[in-house]
């Protein structure tokens, strides 16, 4: 009898950004709140303080990338992020507007997906410093799908002129992690 070799997690990008109320707290916690349910985090960006892109008249943003792997699809995935995000007094007022979190699916394995609830990868990744500069912290030559180029390709080649500034090293935002389950 042949068994079958048990089937392995795909990998997955989220972005993760906050700039109302106390913006590294409501990360911490989304964080916190991403653990379990088919999902384990991996490896975790610093938090970077970040010009608003789209409406201007808005508190910085702090932002991170955070890899994880799940068994769940991606839809569920990201029912259970917009879960979280709703937990977490998220209110979708207007586009592009202040948020207490925001939770963006960017990658997903090598999948490449498109209907009128996800597209992977992220449509404006490649657009974004704010996403690509800690998404290069931790997966700088991961190949974005449908792309030819690697996170650290985009990056070099991004026109976005907002200011990214590090905050917290990985260490510290894991540090405050642990702090929080204690």
């Amino acid at each position: 009898m042949k068994l079958n070799p048990p089937r392995r997690a795909p990998e997955a990008f989220l972005s993760l950004g906050a700039n109302l109320g106390d913006r590294e707290e409501n990360l911490i916690r989304a964080l916190q709140a991403l653990r379990g349910r088919g999902i384990r985090l991996g490896r975790l960006s610093g938090l970077y303080e970040t010009e608003p892109v789209g409406r201007e008249e808005q508190p910085d943003f702090l932002n991170m990338v955070v890899r994880l792997t799940t068994l769940l699809p991606p839809l569920q995935l990201l029912t259970r992020m917009q879960e979280i995000e709703q937990q977490l007094g998220r209110v979708r007022h207007e586009r592009w507007g202040a948020r207490t979190i925001d939770l963006d699916l960017l990658c997903m394995g090598g999948l490449i997906w498109r209907d009128e609830r996800l597209v992977l990868p992220h449509p404006r990744l490649h657009e974004r410093r704010f996403v690509l500069v800690p998404f290069a912290e931790i997966a700088a030559d991961y190949e974005v799908p449908g792309t030819g180029a690697t996170v650290k390709e985009l990056l070099r080649d991004c026109r976005d002129p907002h200011r990214v500034r590090l905050c917290w090293s990985a260490e510290q935002v894991q540090l405050r992690m642990r702090k929080a389950r204690a």
